[in-house]
């Protein structure tokens, strides 16, 4: 019998973010594990860059723009036959984001799909099903990125509810913390409007324990779980990292006292999350407590590993869909 890695692309998936611009290269077979072959990523932070015309700056779209093509030199060099490009609704829904997405198809040479919130939660729910496999029962899927909280929840492989909110890391931190740092009563007044923000995205999820099946799938979650969690040992399966709501809530004051620049210092937290970390936890905080969630563990897929699962599931056909 064939070996199926005989059948694989070398697939290249673009994921450009508010926070980052990711390139995965992975050779992708049907029924195979998608293990990456090399990756690259460039933090821009585009919410840095924000005019209050809610359009982008112009050293914002070229950090964005060398970024890109950073990535596809990657993809040049690894001879990828296939390219997923997709970006984020922080792009389009910029000002100038038609532009720019016109822009950036001239540096890769083809659409960029643009996915909106509730398609980032469907693919991250479709990582992490895979993930856990069919025994992991209902799932309920937490992701925090830069520009948005994605939140999905469902038994089968498509979530029946998956919710977005632009309320990511990046906008609680330009809109409530803009030096990175908190007083406890500013961390506590910033909580507060967040409770609010996302009071819609929680009236659209039922209310259900779900204490056992909870899962976080961002680098914003894995930076909080590696400062603040701990390790699951599971016999048979890969380590997995775990952070309870009551060890966020002990560290976030903490955390909001030391400036930006000295929190790379501490475990788990790299250097381009240190500005954004305080508004990650609190986002975390506020969601889980407004869920009844006590703890939520680690997934290492996510949005990228749920383009490429997608892609898989239509092989041979003409074009990705969402």
């Amino acid at each position: 019998m064939a070996n199926s890695k005989t059948h694989s692309t070398r697939l290249g998936v673009l994921d450009i973010g508010s926070n980052t611009v990711h390139m995965l290269i992975v050779d992708a077979a049907v029924g195979s594990r998608p293990e990456p072959e090399a990756s690259t990523k460039t933090t821009v932070r585009l919410m840095d860059f924000l005019k209050e015309d809610g359009s982008i700056r112009k050293s914002g779209v070229e950090t964005l723009l060398n970024a890109v093509d950073e990535s596809m030199q990657l993809a040049e060099r690894y001879q990828i036959s296939q390219l997923l490009a997709l970006a984020t609704s922080a792009i389009h829904d910029a000002a100038n984001g038609n532009k720019i997405l016109h822009r950036i198809e001239e540096i890769v040479g083809q659409r960029i799909t643009v996915l909106s919130g509730d398609d980032e939660a469907r693919l991250t729910f479709l990582a992490a099903r895979r993930w856990y496999g069919w025994d992991a029962g209902r799932l309920l899927v937490i992701d925090i990125g830069g520009g948005s909280l994605e939140v999905a929840l469902g038994s089968e492989e498509e979530p029946s509810v998956a919710t977005s909110a632009r309320i990511g890391a990046g906008i609680i931190t330009r809109d409530y913390l803009p030096g990175g740092m908190a007083t406890p009563k500013e961390l506590e007044s910033a909580r507060k409007k967040v409770r609010k923000r996302i009071a819609e995205l929680v009236g659209a999820i039922p209310a259900e324990d779900y204490t056992s099946h909870a899962v976080g799938t961002s680098k914003a979650i894995r930076s909080l779980a590696r400062l603040a969690g701990s390790v699951i040992h599971q016999p048979g399966r890969e380590d997995a990292l775990s952070v309870e709501r009551e060890q966020l809530e002990d560290w976030l004051p903490r955390l909001a006292s030391i400036e930006p620049a000295q929190r790379a210092a501490l475990p788990g937290i790299t250097q381009d999350r240190a500005g954004s970390i305080v508004g990650a936890g609190i986002v975390a905080v506020e969601i889980m407590d407004a869920l009844g969630i006590n703890e939520i563990e680690v997934c290492p897929w996510a949005l990228r590993e749920g383009a490429i699962l997608r892609w898989l599931d239509q092989y041979g056909r003409t074009r990705i869909g969402f």
